[in-house]
This record gives C-alpha cells, sequence and structure tokens, in this order.
C-alpha cells in the first residue's frame, strides 16, 4: 500500500513540473515527514473521537466505572500509541534510503516508545481501577491498593527490560536470564516493597485491619484511624490530627490493637471504679433499713432481703443480741444492689449485654466497687458524657448509704484536721 501511495506522489511531483529523478529524491527526504506530519494528524483525530463520542457514551449509560476510564484519560493515553505504531510500520519505507542503520534506529526509538505509552496507559488503568473499587462496599473491607502496586513493579520491570532490550540492541530474554543472577541484589533493593507485599496479603486474608479502622500501636506512635494500606506504609491519622506511617509487614511482626470489634458490637463498656472508705462499712440498723426500702430502685430487693435474712435466723434459732451471730446487710451491700438496679433502668446503657457491679481485691485506698456495663452509644464524645453522668450520679449517691468515698487527704484537709486537733 505504501509503494503503491509513494508511486502516485512521485507521478504528482512529475506533473508539476519536476523531472523524474529530482521528484525520486525530493519525495525520498520528504516522505518521513510526510508520515510524521500524518500520525500527527491521526492522534488529533482520534483525540477528538475519544473527546466527544466516548465522552458522550460514558455520560449516557449508567454506571459508573465507564465515567471513571474516561475521567482517567485511560482512553486519551491510548491515542498517543497511533504516531508510535504508524511509524514503527512506516520506518522502513520511508528511511530505507539512509540506510538499513538509520531504519533500525527509528524502529528502535518507535518501539520504545511504544512500551512506554503501554506503561503508560497499564498504570493509568491499575489507578481508574482502584477508583472503581472504592465505590464497591467491599472495598471498606479488602483493599487491592497493595495488589496494584505489586501488579504496577511487575510492570514496570518488563517495560524496563524490553526498553533495555532495544537500547542495546539484545533479546528479551537475555535481560531474563540475567535477572537470576541479579537477584540478590534485587531482594535488597525491594526488600520493603516484598516485606509489604507478604505483609499487605496477610492483612487482607486475615482481616486484620482495613481503611477506616481505629487502631492502636504505641511503638510506632500510631493512635487514630487508618486512612490508606499501601504496599509499603500504612497511613494513620492520629487523634491529635498529625499522620503516622507504619510499615505494613509491623502489623503483622508486631502487636496492635485494632478497635473495630467495639465499633461492630452492640454496645461501648464501661469499665471503672469507685474506691470505698473501709471505716464507713457497716451493718444496717432497723432504722437504715427502712430508710433504704423507701428507695424505688430496690424496695423489693431490700423487703425480700430481710425476709430472707430473718427465716434464716428463726430457722437457726440465732440470738440476735450480738451482731455477729445473725446474718444481717450490710450498707455497702445495699449500695451494690442499688447500683445494679440503677444500671439495669439506665435508658443509655445496653441491657442485653453483661452489666456487673462487683468488689475488688481492698488496697491501702479503700475498697473498689467496679462498674462494667456498655454504653449504647459508641461516639466518643456521647460515650463520655454518658460515663461522666454515670458516675456523678453513683458519686453524689454514696452519702445516702452512709458510705464514703476515699480521697487522700490535700495539704489543706490536713492543716484542718491538726487545727481541730
Amino acid at each position: 500500500m505504501y509503494w503503491k501511495f509513494s508511486s502516485s506522489a512521485i507521478d504528482w511531483l512529475e506533473k508539476i513540473g519536476l523531472d523524474k529523478a529530482t521528484a525520486i529524491n525530493f519525495w525520498n527526504m520528504t516522505d518521513f515527514l510526510f508520515v510524521l506530519i500524518l500520525s500527527i494528524i491521526l492522534y488529533y483525530i482520534a483525540k477528538w473521537i475519544i473527546g466527544s463520542v466516548l465522552k458522550h457514551i460514558a455520560r449516557r449509560t449508567t454506571t459508573v466505572w465507564d465515567d471513571i476510564l474516561y475521567d482517567y484519560k485511560v482512553f486519551h493515553r491510548m491515542a498517543f500509541l497511533i504516531p508510535g505504531l504508524l511509524i514503527r510500520v512506516m520506518a522502513s519505507g520511508t528511511l530505507s534510503e539512509f540506510g538499513p542503520k538509520v531504519v533500525h534506529v527509528a524502529q528502535s526509538l518507535s518501539s520504545i516508545y511504544i512500551i512506554s505509552i503501554f506503561m503508560l496507559v497499564i498504570l493509568t488503568f491499575f489507578k481508574a481501577l482502584d477508583a472503581i473499587y472504592q465505590t464497591l462496599s467491599v472495598s471498606k473491607y479488602r483493599p487491592i491498593k497493595p495488589f496494584l502496586q505489586v501488579a504496577a513493579i511487575i510492570v514496570y520491570i518488563i517495560g524496563g527490560l524490553l526498553i533495555l532490550a532495544y537500547v542495546m540492541g539484545e533479546k528479551p530474554v537475555t535481560f531474563l536470564a540475567g535477572l537470576g543472577a541479579a537477584s540478590a541484589i534485587l531482594m535488597f533493593v525491594f526488600k520493603d516493597a516484598i516485606l509489604g507485599l507478604v505483609g499487605g496479603i496477610q492483612l487482607s486474608a486475615n482481616d486484620m485491619v482495613r481503611p477506616g479502622d481505629y487502631i492502636s500501636m504505641p511503638k510506632y506512635g500510631a493512635d487514630g484511624n487508618v486512612l490508606e494500606i499501601t504496599l509499603t506504609t500504612v497511613k494513620v491519622r492520629n487523634g491529635d490530627m498529625t499522620i503516622t506511617t507504619v510499615p505494613t509487614y509491623a502489623l503483622v511482626s508486631d502487636s496492635f490493637q485494632n478497635f473495630r470489634g467495639m465499633a461492630e458490637a452492640d454496645g461501648r463498656r464501661i469499665k471503672r471504679s469507685v474506691l470505698i472508705n473501709v471505716n464507713s462499712i457497716k451493718f444496717c440498723t432497723p432504722e437504715m433499713i427502712k430508710r433504704f426500702g423507701k428507695m424505688q430502685l430496690i424496695s423489693e430487693y431490700i423487703a425480700a432481703k430481710e425476709a430472707e435474712l430473718k427465716a434464716y435466723n428463726e430457722q437457726k434459732n440465732i440470738d440476735d443480741t450480738v451482731t455477729v451471730n445473725s446474718r444481717k446487710q450490710t450498707n455497702l451491700g445495699v449500695f451494690m444492689a442499688y447500683l445494679r438496679a440503677y444500671l439495669q433502668n439506665n435508658p443509655n446503657l445496653n441491657s442485653n449485654m453483661d452489666m456487673i457491679v462487683r468488689q475488688l481485691q481492698p488496697t491501702e485506698t479503700g475498697i473498689p466497687i467496679e462498674v462494667y456495663a456498655f454504653s449504647k452509644i459508641k461516639s466518643w464524645a456521647e460515650y463520655e458524657a454518658i460515663q461522666a453522668n454515670l458516675f456523678n450520679h453513683i458519686l453524689a449517691v454514696v452519702p445516702e448509704f452512709d458510705l464514703q468515698v476515699f480521697q487522700r487527704p490535700s495539704g489543706t484537709e490536713v492543716r484542718l484536721m491538726d487545727y481541730k486537733n
């Protein structure tokens, strides 16, 4: 086809007044330039088709993936292949008069150009593929960015080998054979990438961490939400809005705390203690029992407990004139019963999850009474407000049971006691 077109061009030059030899020489000098201009024209035609026709098609469809491919200019970059392919095909015919070396150089350069454009198209497609994947709900649980980065490295390696083969005039197989000998060097250079690949696969396969998870890793100063998981690093936005980067493999080799379970659960745990002064604990007097019985949350408990203890003492024929002989309620036991009833009736707590009020090992600072429950609301600010309101009530109600909260005396209180003495 080219030779037919070339013959027609020479005939046209003869018609406009040039002799045959001059027409042939002139065409031999300008045919490559003509091909170059033609390739540029075809590029702009293809670009126009992509910019108008494909844009119209992408905007009219209801799917998202074609819009993303268009926005990332995947098709636009494919238009760059036209000049390279045309020059590669036409080089032998348009540059043959300059000798085989010139033809070889032109073909090699056009081949390098084509390989580079192919690499650019593939890498752009990977970016578009990641953007398409982000529109799916599964992307929150299974990020594919590390795998796309590995694929990009493979594209770079293959493309680099092919380019080197054309530059040095060798076959690509020769470079692949030498790649085995250089594997030790490659392992050292790409150590982080290889470890990151292994770590990324393990993180994804075991569902250990996802973008959006709140993790804590004190060794690396990470305490916040995961922003991005890449081949070599995991970006974490801390509570103070700073960004910490953690090696991907470190999440496999080292321990970290993931709060995703808390976010997915039906409640957020409240676990806090109140220290009760040991000296304020005592048996309940009849007056105290009468007063406690008026508290609505535990009125039934008080009545049932008193009946149980009275029946036991009568059955055992116990002499209750001595306090330690009979079973009696203590103000601490009644207080703990009140806390259990209060937790059960608190609308901000999840009654379907564990609710425990327990007494811990006494210490030199008093007896810890621990409250273990779960807040229905898990957002940080509201959770802290619920927890604060709960313990505000507990601390305020302690004196109603003739108990005292332990508090280490301050300097002012010590001086006041010395003054009273």
